[in-house]
C-alpha cells in the first residue's frame, strides 16, 4: 500500500505539476492521474513527457477516471465509451492500472432488478474496454443510510452488494473501491474485511467519523481526517489490507471544511500528516 493523494479530495484545484509537488513536499508516495490532462500533455509534448514529469517527482500513479457517464442518457454514455479505447490505451502506457467508479445506493425511477440489469450491462461494457488494456475498475458503494432514506427503491449499497455486482459484470477485472467511511456507515464488519482477497480491493479511500453520532445518522459530506476521531477502526482495517497483500492507492478523502479552507500546501500536509499517524499505528 502506498499514501497516496488526490488533490481534489480535499479541496484543492491544482494542475499535474502542482500536484506533484504538492504531493512531494508533503510526503505523499502517489497521486491520482488527470487522463484529460494527461492526454493534452501527451498531445502537446509526448507520452515519455508525461511519464518524466512523475519519474523527476519520484511520486506513483494512484488512480484515473475512466470518462463514461455510464448512468447517463445512451447518448452520453455511447459517446463516452467511444472515447474510451485511447484513454486507456494512454493509462496503461503510463503505467496507471486502476480506475473507479461510484455506484449510487438508491433510485427514484428503477426497481433494484432493473437497476441492477441496467448497472451489469452498462459497466461491462466499460470492464471490457479496460480489460483489453489490463485496468482494474473498483466500483464504490454508498453506505450512509441518510443517503438513501428519501429514495423511491433501495439498490446496493453494502459491501457485499458492490461484490456480488463486480462478480456479475463477470469480466473478471472488477471489484472494490474500498471506503472505510462507506464500510463503517453500512454497518460492514472487519470480519467481512478479512473474508476479502488482494483481487477484490481495487483502490482505497480512507477517513474518519464524527463522534457522538449513530452510523445510520452520519451525513456522507460530512467526514473527518484520517485517526481524527478514532471512530472508524482504521489500524486495523490497514492491517487487514495489508495482510492479504493489497498494495495499492490509499487515498484520504476527509470532506473537511477545515481543511478545505487551509492553503493547498496546508492542506496536504495536515492530510499527509494524518496518515503518517495511520501507518505509524498500524505499524506499516
Amino acid at each position: 500500500m502506498f499514501k497516496n493523494l488526490s488533490t481534489g479530495a480535499i479541496g484543492i484545484q491544482a494542475d499535474m505539476k502542482e500536484g506533484l509537488a504538492l504531493a512531494k513536499n508533503a510526503g505523499f508516495e502517489g497521486l491520482d492521474l488527470n487522463i484529460g490532462e494527461a492526454s493534452q500533455l501527451a498531445e502537446e509534448h509526448s507520452v515519455q513527457y508525461v511519464k518524466d514529469l512523475w519519474a523527476d517527482a519520484g511520486i506513483a500513479m494512484g488512480g484515473w477516471g475512466f470518462g463514461v457517464n455510464w448512468r447517463g442518457s445512451d447518448a452520453d454514455y455511447y459517446a463516452g465509451l467511444a472515447l474510451l479505447p485511447a484513454r486507456a490505451e494512454l493509462a496503461a502506457e503510463l503505467g496507471c492500472f486502476r480506475t473507479t467508479t461510484v455506484v449510487g445506493p438508491a433510485s427514484n425511477d428503477m426497481t433494484y432488478q432493473e437497476n441492477w440489469d441496467f448497472s451489469v450491462k452498462r459497466l461491462r461494457a466499460v470492464a471490457e474496454i479496460l480489460k483489453v488494456h489490463g485496468h482494474s475498475m473498483g466500483l464504490e458503494f454508498i453506505g450512509p443510510a441518510t443517503s438513501r432514506k428519501s429514495a423511491k427503491h433501495l439498490f446496493a449499497y453494502s459491501m457485499d452488494a458492490m461484490l456480488g455486482l463486480a462478480a456479475a459484470v463477470g469480466t473478471g477485472n472488477v471489484g472494490l473501491l474500498f471506503d472505510t467511511w462507506h464500510w463503517y456507515t453500512c454497518r460492514s464488519t472487519v470480519d467481512d474485511v478479512r473474508k476479502l482477497s488482494a483481487s477484490d480491493v481495487v483502490y482505497v479511500h480512507i477517513n474518519d467519523a464524527p463522534a457522538g453520532i449513530d452510523p445510520d445518522e452520519q451525513i456522507d459530506s460530512i467526514r473527518c481526517l484520517p485517526a481524527e476521531t478514532g471512530v472508524i477502526p482504521l489500524t486495523e482495517l490497514m492491517q487487514i489490507l495489508d495482510g492479504i497483500g493489497y498494495d495499492g492507492p490509499v487515498t484520504p478523502e476527509p470532506f473537511s471544511k477545515e481543511v478545505n479552507n487551509m492553503e493547498p500546501p496546508d492542506a496536504a500536509k495536515a492530510t499527509a500528516e494524518s496518515l503518517n499517524k495511520v501507518w505509524k499505528n498500524a505499524g506499516l
